[in-house]
């Protein structure tokens, strides 16, 4: 374990590590700039994008928490640079430690065990790095592809008049992608099914509120967050 972790704190892997976080920091600010860029051609105020960057970051806030906590038990596991590469580039703590548990016990030890050599520390990182490939291709691959798509269906449905099909079935996607997540959480018994809907309601109150006034309007910003903070809190006291 001693030798893993020595390795897993070299300055090779730390270097690898800062080049792969330096290309999401790139790809971000472009992609900030592309959009401000592109925002007045879709329609879009400078407010509507600062608003929109606002909402985005504060809503970003609350899941880190939960990867916050995994990434800490990782880094003792894993060493600090490749827990931050890999929760950088993924950022889902469940699949990182869901694969780095696989790739141990396919080499025949566990992590954090007396016998999680240099050789399953470097098993562990192969499965993490070849694993999340195939997302990233798929985003390199056919991302211009489907968007030639979406436009020329978006302006057929202009074109004769009916509804943007896109805007609905994207918005019953997440709602579904969401959906499922929550229903699954709901079912495994009455305490997660009281954190969910109690965050459900604090998410409706906040978006009550902000509707109603028109001074508290920015609250539409943070009702994802409020909503993930309370329920953190009532699953602490609860579960």
């Amino acid at each position: 374990m001693e030798e893993a972790i020595k390795i897993a704190s070299h300055p090779v892997v730390w270097i690898i590590s800062l080049t792969v976080i330096g290309v999401v920091i790139f790809q971000g600010i472009k992609f900030i700039q592309m959009a401000k860029k592109t925002s007045e051609s879709v329609g879009l105020s400078k407010q509507d994008v600062n608003s929109a960057l606002k909402v985005g970051m504060i809503n970003a806030i609350g899941p880190s928490f939960g990867i916050v906590v995994v990434a800490v038990s990782l880094i003792t596991l894993l060493g600090d640079p490749l827990t931050l590469m890999r929760i950088g580039i993924i950022g889902s703590a469940a699949t990182e430690s869901m694969g780095a548990n696989l790739a141990a016990t396919a080499y025949g030890t566990e992590l954090g065990s007396e016998s999680f050599t240099a050789e399953a520390f470097a098993t562990v990182a192969w499965l993490l790095c070849i694993g999340g490939c195939g997302w990233l291709l798929f985003v390199f691959l056919f991302t211009k592809s489907l968007a030639k798509i979406e436009r020329k269906v978006s302006n057929k449905q202009q074109a004769d008049g009916k509804l943007p099909i896109m805007m609905i079935v994207s918005s019953a996607a997440m709602l579904a992608v969401f959906g499922n997540f929550v229903a699954g959480e709901i079912f495994k018994g009455v305490e997660t099914a009281i954190v969910a809907l109690t965050a459900a309601a604090a998410m409706l109150i906040v978006s009550f509120i902000a509707n109603k006034s028109h001074q508290l309007k920015f609250l539409h910003e943070w009702s994802l967050g409020v909503s993930i903070i309370v329920g953190l809190t009532v699953s602490y006291f609860v579960l």
